[in-house]
């Protein structure tokens, strides 16, 4: 196979055409708008297989109620890959509160109506009735968090393993640069999809009592969790044990006669890999079909996406679930020319609106692996911090130095948020950040002020967020500049009542903070906050107070919600435009 770049992947038979593909060997369906940007999951998939010599076609936001809407481009040769889109469908369609988002900030003009409900299941099913017999791929955020049986906040339910109802082939889970074209590659070969890591399948009935499960975990079967709602704790707690992509061992769970067998995570990306991934050529922009604005590629348009993975582990991020919690750093000397690329597009205005991933000082984080592959914690930062995980913040500071110096940049900005407890390691980066980087607003996420409900979330303690206020202001006042640290609490998670939320209420009374935006916390599938939430316990065991209903929830919704407007004008400290709270400093 040759590899082919067009300008954009083919969405229509004219482009088709133009590529010089009579037929396609690999359809991606997803349920965002067509964004080709490395921030887009499908973009970089069909890149990536672009540059393998695959004939690649997307159709975005397909019309889920007609097959016919997936046959435009024709049948393909090899297989297709289903995506619900950067985010989980019932995520992007419903508020904590089970009401319709007013937006969808990946969809043109942010319109709303776009996806189905459970889209990666929807699309699935449409596409097996579009294509009967065609090998279908499931990945993307919604396969990661779905994998297994989970329990759906919206629902308020258990549902099995996303497989059982979209009955894929195979389920990618994880970023996928490494699983999906060796899936593809054996499909394109008539070979077996098994033992591909960072994958999963459904084995029927006769080929689950053939299957050898030694060397796996097995998880609590989906219909023994229906029955017993702390086996959920259990499975979670069992999956997070093995999330290491360096020791972790696959899992097998029973789905009635069926057998969903997870095999081990994927490898993380060495640096050079990560590298070429973000190095594809990409046309950095939506497809010319929008003639709206695509309100997510707006906000990341001059981002530089540096690292994956999170250290942290927090109880409510599904973070993990998708990217793991091994830290993947881009190389600077890619970082730098990517930041050279968009500032040499004629409507560059002078800003690097971001460059960071999970958090803003997360990049050039180490281990020893060798230290690493005996590690099953959940988390690099919780209980403690781990005297493996090292990142002092020095070479980050120099990366953001050589940024500051190329041509026809003025500024380069810190947008991610900056993880307290590591930035409280780095004081030097943490002035250099205050002194060059801040767009005004600093983002920061204590998440919350109250030491036991913390302690639940696996964050800080209260006074991280103390200690980097008192230096944000410090550093503000020495460098001469009007900034604002921006932090974010979220509301009734699992074990948080009211006594507790009293913490945060008392602070914002103190300070005379005003609110922007409500988190109110959403329970995402296959996360620890979700198991408590559904369990009613610790992962100890302990019972735990949870909110459940709107009726319940809406106490601590309030603690937040009543200071939108602010306190009163003779007591108002604060600015109105901040995007979720902000402080000026005196």
């Amino acid at each position: 196979m040759t590899a082919y770049a067009p300008p954009f992947i083919p969405a229509s038979r004219r482009e088709m055409a133009a590529a010089g593909f009579d037929e396609l060997d690999i359809l991606l369906i997803t349920g965002d708008c067509y964004v080709d940007h490395p921030s887009f999951g499908v973009a970089v998939v069909g890149r990536l297989l672009l540059s393998l010599g695959y004939r690649v076609g997307i159709i975005a936001q397909p019309d889920w109620k007609d097959p016919a809407s997936l046959t435009v481009l024709g049948t393909p040769r090899i297989g297709i890959g289903v995506s619900a889109g950067n985010m989980d469908s019932m995520v992007n369609i419903y508020t904590a509160g089970r009401r319709f988002r007013r937006d969808d900030a990946f969809s043109e003009n942010g319109a709303t109506g776009k996806r189905p409900p459970h889209a990666l299941t929807v699309y699935t099913q449409l596409a097996k009735r579009a294509f009967p017999g065609v090998p279908i791929l499931a990945g993307g955020l919604e396969a990661s968090m779905r994998r297994v049986a989970h329990y759906d906040y919206w629902q308020d339910k258990l549902r099995p393993s996303v497989l059982l109802d979209s009955k894929a082939d195979i389920l990618v889970y994880g970023m996928g640069e490494h699983p999906t074209p060796e899936a593809f590659r054996r499909m394109a070969a008539h070979e077996s999809l098994a033992g591909i890591r960072g994958t999963a399948r459904l084995l029927g009935k006769k080929a689950a009592e053939e299957f050898d499960a030694s060397g796996y975990v097995e998880l609590p079967s989906f219909e023994d969790m229906q029955r017993d709602p702390d086996l959920l704790m259990v499975e979670t707690k069992l999956i997070e044990a093995e999330m290491n992509p360096l020791c972790g061992r696959g899992m097998i769970q029973k789905h009635g006669d069926r057998l969903l067998v997870v095999e081990p995570p994927a490898e993380p990306l060495k640096p050079e890999e990560l590298d070429a991934v973000h190095e594809l050529p990409y046309a950095r922009r939506p497809h010319p079909m929008y003639k709206g604005k695509i309100p997510a590629f707006e906000t990341i348009r001059t981002s530089i996406q540096a690292v994956r993975g999170c250290p942290g582990g927090c109880a409510f991020c599904g973070l993990v679930v998708h990217q793991g919690r091994s830290i993947m750093s881009r190389s600077e000397a890619s970082i730098l020319r990517e930041a050279a690329a968009i500032a040499a597009d004629p409507e560059f205005k002078g800003t690097i609106s971001d460059v960071g991933g999970a958090a803003g000082n997360l990049w050039g984080s180490s281990s020893d692996p060798k230290i690493c592959a005996k590690c099953r914690r959940t988390s690099c930062l919780h209980p403690n911090h781990c005297p493996n995980y090292h990142c002092d913040g020095k070479a980050l500071i120099g990366m953001l130095r050589k940024l500051r110096q190329l041509p026809r940049v003025k500024h380069v900005h810190i947008n991610s948020g900056i993880r307290l407890d590591l930035a409280l390691r780095q004081p030097e980066l943490l002035k250099e950040i205050v002194y060059h980087h801040v767009s005004g607003h600093m983002k920061v996420a204590p998440e919350h002020l109250d030491a036991h409900v913390l302690e639940l979330m696996r964050k800080g303690r209260p006074e991280d967020f103390f200690k980097i206020e008192k230096e944000f202001n410090r550093l503000s006042k020495e460098c001469g500049k009007e900034q604002y640290l921006v932090p974010l609490f979220i509301s009734n998670f699992p074990g948080c009542t009211a006594k507790n939320m009293r913490a945060v209420e008392e602070f914002l009374d103190r300070r005379h903070w005003s609110l922007q935006q409500v988190q109110d916390y959403i329970p995402l599938p296959m996360t620890m906050g979700a198991a408590m939430y559904y369990c009613g316990k610790d992962p100890s065991g302990n019972p735990i107070p949870v909110n459940r209903g709107l009726a319940e929830r809406r106490p601590q919704i309030e603690v937040l919600k009543k200071r939108r407007s602010g306190p009163p004008p003779e007591k108002r400290r604060s600015a109105a435009s901040a995007p979720h709270f902000k402080r000026k400093r005196h």
